[in-house]
Formats: C-alpha cells, sequence, structure tokens
C-alpha cells in the first residue's frame, strides 16, 4: 500500500523538539500509527513501538505501570493509550524529572477517555494534535496549509493544482478519506465501510457506553448520515431509530468522540440576538455518509437529493481538516436567524468574520451572497466574503466578495 504523506508530519517534528509528549487523536483507521511510525524513521532516534491493543501489555500499563517504563522505556510510542490512562501519572514523572523533549509519541482513538487524565497529569507537557481521514489536498495536490481566503495564497495554488469539476468533485466526495481506500488496499468499498462499522465503531461504542443493539446502532448512524449538514434534530433521529432522544444525545456525543461527526456551532453575539441556538452536524468522512445513505456510485449522488448537503459537508470538513493538519483551531461557525437568513459558513480569525456561500454551481450570481450582509451588524469587521462553488478558476464579484473553487481549500 503506497503511502500517501500526512500534512501534519511537519508539525509534528517541530513539536518533537518542545514537549516531552504528542498524542495524535482521530479515528481508527486513518493512519496514526502509520504516519508515526514513518516519522521514527526520519527522526533517526531508536524508538520503542508497544500497542495497548495488545492485551498483555494493555494489562501490565494498567496493573503496575513502573514496571510497563522498565520494559518499555523512552523514547516510546504508545498506541491506543486510553486503554491505559494509568499510563499518564507516570509519563509526567519522567517528564518531569528528565526535561527531555520528544520521549512520549502517544495515540488514542477515544478523546474524551482521554482528556480528564491528559489535563490532570500532563498539563503543559503535551502537544495535542488531531488527525482526520485524508483531505483533498493530501491526495490530489499535495499541497499545505489552513484554508485562506486571502486573494494571494488563493492564486498561487491556483497554479499548482489542477481543477476539479463537478463529476471530479463528486467522485472525490463519495470515495472519501480512508487511506486504504484511496491507497487501493481495498478495493470493495462496501466491505470496507461494512467492516469498519462492525469492527472498529460499533465495538468502541460499546467500550464508551456497555452493551448496544447492533442493528439499532446501524439504524441509528445512518440517520445521522441522512441529516449530515442540517440542524441536529435529537427528536427526529429518535423517531427514526426507535429510540429515546437521552440514548441519541449519548451517542451522539460518543461519535464526536470518536472523530466521526463533528459540529459547527451557529454564531451570534450580544448584537445579533435573534440568531438559532442549535449546531449543525457534518461528518469527517463523506464517503462514509454515501456508503450509510447507500448511494451506488458518484454520479447517483452528484444528481440524487443529498447533492447539495453532501457538496457542503466536503467543503466544510475539508476546511476543517486543512487547520487540524497543520496544528491550527479551526473557528467555523455558521449563521441563521429566525427570519430565516442563512449563511453557511462563517471564518473567524484576526479579528475579522469572513462569510461563505457553499453551492452546487459552476456560474455562480451575486445575489447568493446577499445575506453576507447580515453580519456588518456584528462587534467584529467583516472580512472578505466568497461563494466556494464547482467553477474551473477563482474570480471575484468585487473586492469584498471571491468565486473560488472547492477544489482550491
Amino acid at each position: 500500500m503506497e503511502y500517501i504523506k500526512r500534512n501534519m508530519e511537519g508539525i509534528i517534528l517541530e513539536l518533537n523538539k518542545q514537549y516531552p509528549a504528542i498524542l495524535v487523536t482521530g479515528p481508527r483507521q486513518v493512519g496514526k500509527t502509520t504516519m508515526l511510525q514513518k516519522l521514527i524513521v526520519l527522526e533517526g532516534r531508536n524508538r520503542n513501538y508497544v500497542s495497548l491493543d495488545d492485551l498483555n501489555d494493555r494489562a501490565l500499563a494498567k496493573t503496575d505501570p513502573a514496571m510497563f517504563f522498565q520494559i518499555h522505556q523512552p523514547p516510546i510510542l504508545i498506541d491506543e493509550i486510553q486503554y491505559a490512562p494509568e499510563l499518564f501519572t507516570y509519563i509526567k514523572i519522567y517528564a518531569d524529572r528528565d526535561q527531555r523533549a520528544g520521549d512520549f509519541w502517544m495515540t488514542g482513538s477515544q478523546l474524551f477517555k482521554l482528556m480528564d487524565g491528559v489535563q490532570e497529569s500532563l498539563a503543559g507537557r503535551v502537544a495535542l494534535l488531531h488527525l482526520s481521514p485524508l483531505s483533498q489536498q493530501e491526495i490530489y495536490s499535495g499541497q499545505a496549509g489552513a484554508f485562506s481566503l486571502d486573494i494571494d495564497v488563493l492564486s498561487k495554488r491556483q497554479q499548482v493544482v489542477r481543477p476539479a469539476l463537478a463529476p471530479q468533485i463528486f467522485d472525490r466526495i463519495f470515495l472519501g478519506g480512508m487511506p486504504a481506500l484511496v491507497s487501493k488496499k481495498y478495493q470493495e468499498r462496501s466491505i470496507f465501510y461494512s467492516s469498519y462499522i462492525n469492527t472498529y465503531l460499533e465495538r468502541d461504542v460499546k467500550d464508551l457506553s456497555g452493551s448496544i443493539d447492533s442493528l439499532k446502532f446501524l439504524n441509528f448512524i445512518t440517520a445521522v448520515a441522512a441529516r449530515t449538514s442540517q440542524m441536529v434534530n435529537y427528536k427526529g433521529i429518535a423517531d427514526d431509530c426507535d429510540m429515546d432522544q437521552t440514548t441519541v444525545k449519548s451517542w451522539l456525543r460518543i461519535l464526536e468522540t470518536l472523530g466521526i461527526i463533528f459540529y459547527l456551532h451557529p454564531y451570534s453575539n450580544n448584537v445579533l440576538k435573534r440568531t438559532v441556538k442549535t449546531p449543525k452536524i457534518y461528518f469527517y468522512d463523506t464517503g462514509l455518509v454515501c456508503y450509510l445513505t447507500k448511494w451506488s456510485s458518484s454520479e447517483t449522488a452528484m444528481s440524487g437529493a443529498m447533492n447539495g448537503a453532501l457538496l457542503e459537508n466536503y467543503t466544510v470538513s475539508e476546511i476543517q481538516k486543512s487547520y487540524q493538519n497543520v496544528g491550527k483551531e479551526p473557528y467555523l461557525y455558521y449563521y441563521r436567524d429566525k427570519d430565516a437568513k442563512e449563511i453557511d459558513l462563517l471564518m473567524e480569525g484576526d479579528g475579522q468574520l469572513h462569510p461563505i456561500e457553499i453551492k452546487k454551481t459552476a456560474t455562480p450570481e451575486k445575489k447568493m451572497i446577499s445575506n453576507f450582509s447580515v453580519i456588518e451588524k456584528s462587534s467584529m469587521q467583516r472580512g472578505i466574503g466568497a461563494v466556494l462553488c464547482l467553477s474551473e478558476k477563482l474570480g471575484a464579484f468585487d473586492k469584498d466578495n471571491l468565486i473560488v473553487p472547492i477544489s482550491l481549500i
């Protein structure tokens, strides 16, 4: 299987010179361990490796952490460290005693199980990163960098990134970003995603919530996928799955914890008081959404009833990943008020709000940005806005509003 270089590699090697510990979280099968094992070669240290999926190593880590570190001495890569949070205290002792950068690399696929232990034991000693499925930058262009509406940055990127029209973008949406599928290690995507849900997701959900009904879980995650890019409707999901809303909220929390979904929260401030309060839901991997909602090809997905939702999910998740992959926090929101005025995406940065519409068209019209004026009431300065769409090349309505191909994210 051909290795696809990850944009996060550079930031890990930088942080490795500064922090005693680095923790890379993210869903299973997105390449956390593969990436770090590649970096071990580049790093040039004789780093040990241990996986806590191994039940013997896990038992030792939980019952006798001191002996664990006598056998597995730093520098070390510990896989799936959420299974033994008992190790965190000992990592703190090593870090404080030796004051040596880069001793501990860790991966974890259950974020909230990790966070309490990390915050208590390793505050100020650990760099936290989140690795998602492959981004289009990594797969198709080899480019790196957080998405920006800076015209110079976009113009330079356009010189090296091949244009992608609607069929190519929907091919990308349908394929998704799981390394085993992108690299063609596995050809049968239906078998891969079915196995992924049964082997990893279902098992991890059981770890976090106790026993679950497998069929009910599949119905649940399918109902969530059918609502991607929409405001969360707990009652609708509960009714579809014959579940109570408390369980729906609990399982959504678990999907978020496992790095399968994320939320866009509505933007509001003291001036914009009429905004809605409900977040919108997105998947990190659109290939999984297409599988769950039973689209058989990219062509049927492109012409089907969910095409707008799939395109919005893809666009928002690619922007989210572009920030995470370079170790930056994305400040992304959406806007909707009680008069039903909506802006698909707001990017906040450097004291400015950048309004963005996402449209399945190659020839956007200026009326598509008519709602951008609502944020002028905000206390923050209104920055450059854009319509992200399926156009072939970068353009503009005027000096404040760009037309940006989705392939340039």
